[in-house]
């Protein structure tokens, strides 16, 4: 498969607009009920910091917050401390304009990807079957 990296600046701070299977995303995970009862009711940020193809990917809740830093195209150990508190592989490669990630670990099927479609950032989150969409708003 050939990939070209894009061009596409994701560099901004983005509100929770909304999402859907959130719960069932996270149940998935093993992730216990009453911490989905807290997920779901949680209005994330995300801040995002991009250099070329190095990026800072901050999500701020009321809760919990998660960073993850990498390089597109580089494999990395991401520890998904905050969320379900795994040890993955990750690799993140550009799809036309779309980031794409490969988590590798003890759940399959595990990816997320990000895109942006004007000033929404659009993430979903994949595991086993279980597909989470969330859209965030760039503030201006």
């Amino acid at each position: 498969m050939f990939i070209v990296a894009m061009a596409v600046d994701f560099s901004g701070t983005y509100d929770f607009v909304s999402g859907e299977n959130f719960d069932g995303y996270m149940k998935i995970l093993g992730i216990d009920y009453p911490t989905r009862k807290i997920g779901n009711l949680l209005k994330p940020q995300k801040v995002v910091t991009q250099e070329g193809d190095k990026f800072c990917f901050k999500t701020l809740s009321s809760f919990r917050n998660y960073d993850l830093s990498f390089t597109v195209g580089q494999e990395f150990d991401e520890h998904t401390k905050g969320l379900d508190g795994r040890h993955l592989k990750s690799t993140v490669r550009w799809e036309g304009e779309r980031m794409v990630c490969t988590q590798i670990g003890e759940k399959k099927d595990r990816s997320w990807s990000h895109w942006l479609e004007g000033d929404l950032l659009h993430l979903e989150m994949a595991c086993e079957g279980q597909v989470c969409k969330q859209i965030f708003k760039k503030r201006n």
